[in-house]
């Protein structure tokens, strides 16, 4: 505690260097890292709801988001060969 009072009131914050514009919290680095921990939390609670709720067993609930995995990857080829071939 002392030692922030101190930081503060012998005004060294002064002396740090602020974050840089890439690493901001608006940047397009944290934006994508923020998505990134949002679709965890989303695929955590998916993944409780099948094994809790509905009583799929561990395996099934990774089978379930290994298979939307690959489908999703396989749609989204499917879409960029869509466009690219033009």
């Amino acid at each position: 505690k002392a030692a922030f009072i101190n930081f503060i009131s012998d005004e060294e914050w002064k002396s740090i260097e602020p974050v840089s514009s890439w690493f901001g919290p608006s940047s397009f680095l944290m934006s994508s890292m923020s998505a990134l921990f949002k679709l965890s939390m989303w695929i955590r609670h998916g993944h409780g709801y099948l094994t809790e709720n509905l009583g799929i067993p561990v395996w099934g609930s990774y089978a379930v988001f290994g298979l939307a995995t690959l489908f999703l990857g396989m749609a989204l080829g499917l879409v960029s060969e869509a466009l690219g071939s033009d």
